[in-house]
């Protein structure tokens, strides 16, 4: 590991950042990045907004799950869930990685929160997201190795590496020159139009790993990063996650990757140093991947085979005497309405008050209903437990 010069290397390296309006690609990018916009907003606007809420909090465990899949690391979301409730397996290893996860959720909970809203490229926001992700994970995983020297150095959460590294066959930047490098990356994707800002996503999400900042975790901030862009851009709500895309098609994202490092390879490749049809590849399957998410999560949520899979759970459940035997009736109600006033309890299910509240309190402790508090509205959850049931193909099945 060398000490934190700056090589003084010229910020034109990793041009291009955007790509060219004169680009054979824009016209298919272009008509990508509408198709995405009007999907992801008409998905969005189908859903009542209680069940938006609940449907980000269960993404929120497949974009962490997937996102550390591609690093290698696999924590089931049941195992997630069951983190999240402060339930850590005895085995030291799947201890570590249920804590990972939940450092992930917090700092997407965060970004979803408005944490870095109208500066996700900035040079201190990206910071800050490896500083949150960091601080929360256990010591073990805060170790990185010289794959040459077998020499080990710690991880400073927030903080730039401060050593060369070599990833694949690219060398990144000098650590000295990190500062300069994204200065310039703000700069490129911070201010761009709609339009350019959703194409932008996929060559920020490059050109960062290509700065390769830190010394670790370069790859969860990307996804992060690239989260909080589309989330601004197209007021996703948090309602899919490209990471589970880029998770099933992991090969071909780290060829697309591999391909964005190399250098322009002609006179018809743009303008910059680095391929601008490599760069326009990868462009074109992130804005697929998304547009495939989006589908996906569009045909879960269909209101008639949603409701017809939690209504046939709830019947199960009932029939082996694990749930009320008017709990079908509620989870109707919440399901058609997206909320229910707990003063409502009484009517909707036709039973006397405390019964009534017997059925709901049998549905919050299954933890398919839940309420900011005990007097609150009920509204519907997705536990991860019962994804398999309610929303097949999410995960993997355990």
């Amino acid at each position: 590991m060398m000490t934190s010069e700056d090589r003084n290397e010229s910020i034109g390296l990793m041009e291009p950042l955007l790509i060219s309006e004169s680009s054979r690609h824009r016209g298919v990018l272009n008509d990508l990045a509408l198709e995405l916009a009007t999907r992801s907003a008409a998905f969005k606007s189908s859903l009542p907004k209680e069940i938006v809420s609940a449907l980000a909090e269960l993404v929120r465990s497949m974009n962490c799950y997937y996102s550390n899949l591609i690093e290698g690391h696999e924590t089931h979301p049941i195992d997630i869930e069951r983190a999240l409730l402060e339930d850590y397996s005895a085995d030291p290893g799947k201890r570590d990685l249920q804590l990972e996860a939940k450092a992930h959720i917090a700092v997407q909970s965060w970004i979803d929160a408005g944490g870095v809203a109208g500066a996700e490229t900035d040079p201190a926001s990206l910071c800050e997201i490896h500083r949150r992700f960091c601080v929360l994970l256990p010591d073990t995983l805060l170790w990185v190795e010289n794959p040459e020297t077998k020499e080990r150095a710690r991880v400073i959460p927030g903080a730039y590496r401060t050593g060369d590294v070599k990833i694949g066959r690219h060398i990144p930047v000098s650590p000295g020159a990190i500062p300069r490098f994204l200065d310039r990356f703000h700069d490129a994707y911070g201010r761009p139009g709609k339009a350019s800002a959703i194409i932008g996503a996929a060559g920020a999400h490059h050109r960062f790993l290509w700065i390769h900042p830190f010394a670790d975790g370069n790859g969860r901030v990307a996804r992060l990063m690239s989260h909080a862009m589309l989330l601004r851009s197209l007021d996703t709500g948090g309602l899919w996650s490209v990471a589970r895309g880029l998770a099933r098609k992991v090969e071909t994202y780290k060829e697309h990757l591999a391909s964005c490092d190399t250098d322009r390879r002609n006179d018809l490749d743009g303008r910059g140093t680095l391929s601008e049809e490599a760069l326009a590849s990868f462009t074109r399957f992130f804005l697929e991947t998304c547009l495939d998410q989006v589908t996906f999560m569009e045909s879960l949520m269909q209101p008639a085979a949603l409701r017809e899979r939690v209504l046939l759970w709830t019947k199960n459940e009932a029939e082996v005497g694990r749930l009320p035997a008017k709990a079908g009736r509620l989870m109707e109600a919440v399901l058609y309405r997206g909320s229910l006033p707990r003063s409502e309890l009484e009517n909707t299910l036709g039973m006397a008050d405390r019964s009534a509240r017997r059925v709901a309190a049998a549905l919050v402790k299954a933890g398919v209903l839940t309420s900011e508090t005990h007097k609150s509205d009920l509204r519907l959850a997705f536990p991860a437990s019962l994804a398999s049931l309610w929303m097949p193909g999410l995960f993997p099945e355990k």
